[in-house]
């Protein structure tokens, strides 16, 4: 859960989130509704990032150095201070992931994110990305 002291309204939570995705899908300053501390989890592998400027480059090289990508939004489930989002990751593979070069295939899969909202912003993300079957899907290139 969000470490601000207090929690956010249901309708603050829909307005950052609904700001923070807005940004995020036109390619402008998503990072501006990170806390500076925010951490992103990758739920599959346990990798941790930490602060606001290394989840921007990190959700940023996904989506433009080793992917063109976008998430396509499914749906999204809003409560006080938590979000739930389903997506699809759609792209090209672009650059080397994983320490596979790239491979120009093209990609549609499936991926939740749970997001910690507070009075200071976005402060977790926990992405239920799937790493595993991604690279089954360059290697069988």
């Amino acid at each position: 859960m969000s470490t601000d002291a207090t929690t956010l309204s249901v309708d603050a939570t829909q307005q950052t989130m609904d700001d923070y995705l807005a940004a995020l899908m036109s390619g402008g300053d998503f990072a501006a509704f990170f806390t500076e501390d925010v951490r992103w989890t990758t739920i599959e592998s346990g990798e941790q990032i930490v602060g606001r400027e290394a989840v921007r480059d990190f959700i940023g090289s996904m989506h433009t150095t080793l992917f063109d990508a976008h998430p396509v939004l499914k749906d999204l489930v809003v409560g006080a201070g938590l979000v739930a989002g389903e997506f699809d990751f759609v792209g090209t593979n672009t650059g080397d992931f994983e320490g596979v070069p790239a491979t120009g295939q093209q990609l549609r899969l499936p991926y939740v994110v749970f997001y910690d909202v507070g009075e200071s912003g976005i402060s977790e993300l926990r992405a239920y990305l799937p790493v595993k079957k991604i690279m089954a899907v360059f290697r069988a290139v």
